[in-house]
């Protein structure tokens, strides 16, 4: 039987944590571990590398505020250009620095049929126009792509299936959206890792929205020092 940990969560802070559980007005998912488990996942993995080492932590600390606020404008923009976007949901996040950085969501009911890990035409079109008005604009942001599954199935099945659909996504922004492999650093799959399930008020996971590949962008190197000589647009 697997093991799956429900945790409330105050009402206070369901319009202010990204995360897992229940819907908001504009369709973005708050709940089990809330901001923490958000937090843990961008922490732990942008601007990480495969050993587990926080790259850019120490560009990071030098970041002093004024080019924190230059980043924090260049990535709000970038948020408002993804929020144009058919089928995503868009939301403002932390990355590893403490710097701003924006999580785009695509519920896998729009990406792929049930079991399956190739992208509809309508997922096309959405990862076409995020392409095109973000990555391929905001070039000096850097991208990582995780694929997430629900509870349904075996472990090993929706951990090949979360990560083959997060390939999916990666592949296909790289191979017809024209965005360069460098600005995409990480693509891994999560299967149905329990901290980031997606669970409905009353407690029990929403299974849907649990089935979803998530793209985070957030300042790249480039970007930060642009920041701090004042050059950045």
């Amino acid at each position: 039987m697997k093991k799956m940990k429900f945790m409330a969560v105050a009402l206070s802070v369901l319009m202010l944590l990204p995360g897992c559980g229940t819907a908001t007005k504009n369709g973005a998912l708050i709940g089990a571990g809330g901001g923490a488990a958000v937090g843990a996942l961008v922490g732990r993995l942008i601007g990480g590398n495969s050993t587990g080492t926080l790259i850019g932590a120490g560009v990071g600390a030098a970041v002093g505020t004024g080019a924190g606020v230059l980043i924090g404008k260049k990535m709000d923009k970038a948020k408002q250009a993804a929020q144009q976007v058919e089928n995503a949901t868009v939301e403002t996040v932390k990355d590893a620095n403490g710097l701003d950085a924006v999580k785009v969501s695509f519920d896998n009911g729009i990406l792929f049929q049930v079991g399956k890990s190739t992208l509809q035409p309508s997922a096309q079109n959405s990862l076409n126009s995020f392409a095109q008005k973000v990555l391929n604009v905001y070039t000096d942001c850097d991208c990582s792509v995780y694929g997430f599954a629900s509870s349904d199935g075996s472990d090993q099945t929706n951990l090949t299936l979360s990560q083959q659909r997060a390939n999916a996504v990666a592949t296909y922004l790289k191979n017809n959206c024209r965005v360069a492999n460098s600005q995409i650093k990480y693509v891994q799959g999560f299967g149905e890792d329990p901290q980031y399930l997606i669970f409905n008020a009353d407690g029990s996971e929403n299974r849907e929205a649990s089935r979803r590949v998530e793209v985070y962008l957030y300042a790249s190197e480039s970007m930060i020092k642009a920041a701090q000589e004042g050059t950045l647009q």
